[in-house]
């Protein structure tokens, strides 16, 4: 197993633990405010490819890919109108607090962004370069969305949907209460990883895909456009023996499926537990 593909595993252990944290109460109809909190960043070398890393408690974050050298980061506070019976029977009017508390860093071509609000709903917008790496993660009350991006994207939403629309390059997303709907224009020769725990995998790739495959679903279906060859090997097991220091001696069997498409290439893992997974080749009707 590769590096990358280790650690998508352990990022999937974190977001499980993740999901225990409470999504915040919704008291009314969410208002947004007058205007975006808005940051321009230079690159440092605009002709090299970007890294920018969005992390949010709550909300949802927006990435779109334009031929500027510039990355804008817009932030918007969401406010909820509160229905208590207090302020409906009093004079006072509510003063709407709009403020988003952005923070963004640059430094050699890499742009870190994060808001200091963490239980008011934020929600970012970023323009990059097309070619940009992207590291996003958000735990409640909002999606994922990225449109057009070409470079390694890394991906997680806990309890939202993650949408990757025509990007191009690899991919580790995961979506633990979401569907997780993918678009690739083309891939390069690294690994990727999808999975969700409660929700749909559905991804598109070109039709001259070349791929080693790992897929398991437990509650869910697999279906695929593409033509893969299943593997007819025995079920790799795994041996960890502890007894020659008071341990245990435990063996696992993979539950997974292993094939490949267009006779092999780069590893991809597609794991769910509650939903289903479908690969989709470009071109084909629905």
């Amino acid at each position: 197993m590769n590096n990358q593909t280790k650690r998508f595993s352990s990022l999937a252990v974190v977001l499980v633990s993740c999901a225990a944290l409470a999504a915040p109460p919704v008291y009314g109809q969410a208002l947004e405010s007058s205007g975006p909190d808005r940051v321009a960043v230079t690159l440092t070398d605009p002709s090299r490819p970007a890294l920018v890393k969005a992390s949010l408690v709550n909300g949802g974050i927006t990435v779109k890919a334009y031929e500027g050298k510039e990355v804008v980061v817009e932030a918007r506070a969401r406010t909820r109108e509160r229905e208590s019976s207090r302020s409906e029977s009093s004079n006072m009017k509510r003063i709407v607090v709009s403020s988003t508390g952005l923070s963004v860093e640059a430094e050699n071509n890499e742009v870190h962004v994060s808001t200091d609000s963490y239980m008011r709903p934020i929600d970012l917008t970023i323009s990059v370069p097309v070619h940009t790496s992207l590291k996003l993660s958000a735990v409640n009350d909002g999606n994922i969305v990225v449109t057009g991006v070409d470079g390694e994207l890394d991906v997680n939403d806990v309890n939202g949907s993650v949408t990757l629309n025509n990007v191009s390059g690899s991919a580790v997303a995961h979506a633990l209460n979401g569907r997780l709907l993918a678009t690739f224009s083309r891939v390069n020769q690294k690994p990727m990883a999808f999975s969700s725990l409660n929700g749909e995998i559905d991804v598109t790739f070109p039709a001259d895909l070349r791929a080693n495959l790992t897929l398991k679903s437990d509650r869910g279906e697999i279906f695929s456009d593409f033509d893969v060859q299943v593997q007819a090997s025995a079920p790799k097991q795994t041996v960890e023996d502890g007894r020659n220091h008071g341990g245990k001696y435990v063996v696992k069997i993979d539950r997974a499926v292993h094939g490949t498409i267009g006779g092999g290439g780069p590893e991809m893992q597609f794991t769910n537990f509650n939903g289903s997974i479908y690969i989709r080749k470009a071109g084909v009707p629905r």
